[in-house]
């Protein structure tokens, strides 16, 4: 059972609690929640640490909820380029859901912007309790996949509406290339 920070009963509610939550899975039932936090162990991290790792796939694959903290989520789009922030997640965040279900390389960094406290559900816990809870995790599963689901609805929006900004971009380039031409007495041919 999970003993965040030897606080017993009181601290497993909590974190089933913030499980539920909107930053979490909300669609789990409260004691579904409890199940799934029975199956979590507390990990504490401090400011700075960097524990997940964009584009590694060493790390053990598990999904963590921030009890307490805060985590910036950085993504760096070339090697050279510097990172950017994506977003800042507090208590009842979910973070790694991805690399629990698949183990791929993590799509994100992820630093501790303050000390953190976290509950960790790894991969062996989840098969564990597949075997042990088999319609609590299927639940949990099927809450993980809708919410990863949501985030590809969501990414897919993006990405259209930064195709458009960008054809509008090039439409706006093309105008001002060709009043250019013009303007320099070279034709389109001569080029």
């Amino acid at each position: 059972m999970l003993d965040l920070a030897m606080r017993g009963e009181s601290a497993r509610e909590t974190a089933a609690q913030l499980l539920v939550a909107p930053d979490g899975l909300v669609e789990l039932s409260l004691a579904d929640a409890r199940e799934v936090v029975g199956f979590m162990h507390p990990k504490r991290l401090r400011r700075g640490t960097v524990f997940i790792q964009q584009g590694e796939s060493t790390q053990v694959d598990a999904m963590m909820l921030v009890l307490e903290g805060e985590v910036t989520v950085e993504y760096e789009v070339a090697s050279n380029d510097e990172p950017m922030v994506v977003s800042i997640m507090g208590p009842g965040s979910l973070i790694g859901e991805m690399g629990l279900l698949d183990g791929s390389p993590r799509s994100a960094t992820c630093i501790a912007a303050t000390d953190l406290a976290v509950a960790v559900l790894t991969r062996d816990a989840l098969l564990r309790m597949i075997d042990e809870c088999p319609d609590v995790a299927a639940r949990l599963l099927l809450t993980i996949s809708r919410r990863v689901s949501d985030r590809l609805r969501e990414t897919s929006r993006k990405l259209r509406t930064f195709a458009q900004l960008s054809r509008a971009l090039q439409q706006e380039l093309d105008a001002v290339h060709s009043v250019n031409q013009r303007l320099l007495g070279v034709g389109p041919a001569s080029g």
